[in-house]
């Protein structure tokens, strides 16, 4: 399932997220589009918007091609 396919991408992602003091969290899967929550460091760093972009979105767009933007909420 696409969701189960996601949650496992964002595992590969968290481990680095937590070297760093934050998370993120899968809040939903609507249709191609993944909606994440950022948490603990990560949800006040200035640098999040391109980790977002050019770590968390590119991993699961790699791993998940069904899938056609993560925001973040």
């Amino acid at each position: 399932m696409l969701r189960e396919r996601v949650e496992a991408t964002l595992d590969k992602v968290r481990a680095g997220l937590r070297s760093e003091g934050g998370d993120i969290e899968l809040v939903d899967v609507r249709d191609t589009v993944v909606y994440v929550r950022l948490k603990g460091a990560c949800g006040t760093c200035p640098m999040s918007t391109l980790t977002m972009k050019n770590w968390v979105e590119s991993s699961i767009k790699k791993e998940v091609p069904e899938i056609t933007s993560v925001q973040a909420i």
